[in-house]
């Protein structure tokens, strides 16, 4: 093996050993906080990407680099290079470990992580909200408690939460980045996204918890969010029934 290729073969082991060192050992702690079930399969998803994407980015950064710094002009005049064989082996290992890594994250977490949030989604919901989006806020609606309020969107933890969302004008985008969902709110339609929270906070605690524009719909796209609050079921009550006091 010529040192053109050995050189550059042992930096990407290299680098590689290093990158799924730091993947699997800092994990989720590069994560945002993950406030709902979806969540956690969103992210245990993303890290297997970013574990079978170490290798390829390894020899693609690797080889790429070496290339340039070996095979820079160094003032000579210009010629044409001698001719580069292929190498079969080589090539063909290239061809058979990427086919496999793309059959491999079609089916995990492509189709399995599918299929776990298409089979949440169709669990009947504890609580529908109705959330309208407008240039440039948003309201919530629970219909089945007669309460609406443009202030916050509060949810009970624990329970399956399914979101109509719908536009009053332009297309909007409904996004809570602590649970790891979106869904584009599109005037004359209501599209819907189902989510489970997982663990009780506020946005005041950390700006995950947030239903925010993710669809530029002008000049106040970026001040088009409203804090969510998830709490305890018994404080979900008593927030009705304040609310209801009010209307």
């Amino acid at each position: 093996m010529s040192r053109d290729l050995w050189f550059p073969s042992g930096m990407t082991v290299v680098l590689t050993i290093v990158g799924e060192a730091l993947a699997v050992g800092m994990g989720k702690s590069l994560f945002p906080i993950a406030a709902a079930e979806e969540a956690t399969i969103v992210d245990e998803a993303f890290q297997t990407l970013t574990i079978l994407a170490i290798p390829v980015f390894a020899v693609v950064f690797t080889f790429l680099v070496y290339s340039v710094l070996r095979f820079r002009r160094r003032g000579q005049a210009l010629e044409d290079g001698s001719p580069i064989h292929v190498h079969r082996p080589l090539v063909g290992a290239w061809l058979l470990v990427t086919t496999g890594l793309a059959v491999t994250v079609m089916i995990f977490p492509g189709a399995t992580g599918l299929a776990k949030v298409r089979s949440a989604a169709n669990l009947p919901p504890d609580l529908v909200v109705r959330v309208e989006g407008m240039q440039w806020g948003w309201k919530v609606i629970y219909p089945d408690k007669g309460v609406s309020t443009s202030q916050e969107l509060v949810l009970p933890v624990g329970r399956r939460v399914k979101v109509e969302v719908i536009s009053k004008d332009v297309v909007h985008s409904f996004w809570v980045p602590a649970f790891r969902v979106k869904i584009d709110a599109v005037p004359g339609m209501v599209t819907t996204v189902s989510f489970t929270p997982s663990r009780v906070g506020s946005y005041q605690e950390d700006p995950g918890f947030r239903v925010q524009c993710a669809e530029l719909c002008g000049t106040g796209h970026t001040v088009m969010v409203i804090p969510v609050r998830v709490v305890e079921q018994e404080e979900f009550e008593r927030w009705l029934v304040a609310q209801s006091q009010r209307t």
